[in-house]
């Protein structure tokens, strides 16, 4: 009787303490079977850093950027083999057919809003151009992405402005990552909630390499909202055509996924796709309207590339093909959980002609997960 009085005690405490934002770790819910970095994020890649500018202005800019840097070096001169998933175009994503015809990437990945890409592309070059050995550099592959989050933000303003893209990458840091309402997430909206950045990871056991693999989200698509398998939108009644006011589902999702495993551009672009089998259990169903892209790059020291290359061959040592389905594995499980964490971390957002887009409301899903008997011990 007191196990079940504590156990009651324990469940309704977390209902009251769900009004805060937490992780899907903390809910305490497992997705997929794969161990979870120590942090959960795309910062137990070590190296990886990630710095956010939030633009919250008046009643009308919510909006911002976020950086992902692969190292802490100039990346490029010493430049990482990445490569690009399209999964549906419907978006601008400067720079993707570079990296996917030369194989590398060699300036921070960039997120922001749809018509802010030629800002954030600018704001690359100069800070590029202006690094220590880069002063005869003729040319520059920034590499932005971006979601429309014109919903909540006055996006025809374009508020993001270099210095808060250059502010963004030069404040980036590995630990512990800001999710939710932050950075490039700030106005975004997923399956008819607030979506945002999110971020989760995998480790994978030293008899499979023993690599650690990140994913970092900016979420902003529409779908039937699904948790572990279960049909939580539809439980909800908010989902993608239920109604004429949820038929809106267009917007873009954008994933960047980062390893320590050395992997080439060909095996990347394989990683890139199962990303989006991430997305697809969470519900997501790449709508017409809707950009979404996968950027995956590996930071093995061994598989960089030098600005300026001296031998006649390069010799690298990669993670063969058969070898490639924990991480596989590793890239669907920590996708779905990133997407999930953008959502349990997002706020209610009031925006852009008084528009309100609610949170996610957790009493509600986390009474369902728990009725369905999926909530950790």
């Amino acid at each position: 009787m007191k196990n079940s009085l504590l156990l009651t005690s324990l469940f309704f405490f977390m209902l009251n303490t769900l009004n805060a934002q937490q992780r899907v770790e903390e809910i305490p819910l497992k997705i997929g079977v794969m161990q979870r970095g120590a942090l959960n994020a795309i910062t137990d890649v070590e190296g990886v850093k990630v710095g956010h500018t939030t633009l919250v202005k008046g009643d009308s800019v919510r909006t911002g950027v976020t950086a992902i840097l692969p190292h802490g070096g100039n990346i490029f001169q010493q430049k990482v083999p990445a490569a690009v998933f399209v999964g549906n175009g419907f978006g601008k994503l400067a720079g993707s057919t570079q990296i996917n015809e030369l194989g590398n990437l060699e300036t921070p990945v960039i997120l922001t809003n749809t018509l802010n890409v030629p800002t954030a592309m600018d704001a690359v070059i100069k800070y590029t151009l202006n690094l220590p050995e880069n002063e005869n550099v003729r040319s520059v592959n920034a590499v932005v992405g971006e979601t429309n989050d014109s919903y909540l933000n006055d996006i025809r303003g374009q508020h993001v402005k270099n210095a808060d893209v250059i502010s963004a990458i030069i404040n980036g840091k590995t630990g512990k990552v800001a999710e939710g309402n932050v950075g490039a997430g700030t106005g975004t909206i997923a399956f008819g909630y607030k979506g945002g950045i999110g971020t989760a990871s995998r480790k994978l056991p030293e008899s499979l390499g023993g690599y650690t693999l990140g994913v970092l989200v900016q979420s902003n698509f529409g779908g039937v909202l699904q948790i572990a398998g279960l049909p939580v939108g539809q439980k909800l009644g908010n989902y993608s055509f239920s109604n004429n006011l949820l038929n809106n589902v267009d917007g873009s999702c954008m994933m960047v996924i980062a390893t320590d495993a050395p992997l080439n551009n060909r095996n990347l672009e394989r990683l890139a796709k199962r990303a989006f089998l991430g997305l697809a259990k969470t519900g997501g169903i790449a709508s017409n309207g809707s950009g979404d892209y996968v950027i995956a790059f590996s930071t093995a020291t061994g598989m960089r590339i030098p600005y300026k290359i001296e031998a006649k061959t390069l010799t690298q040592e990669v993670v063969p093909n058969n070898l490639m389905s924990p991480l596989f594995m590793a890239t669907i499980e920590a996708t779905e959980e990133a997407i999930l964490n953008s959502l349990f971390m997002a706020e209610t957002t009031t925006g852009f002609q008084g528009r309100t887009i609610k949170a996610l409301p957790k009493e509600e899903v986390l009474q369902y997960l728990k009725e369905a008997g999926i909530l950790e011990d």
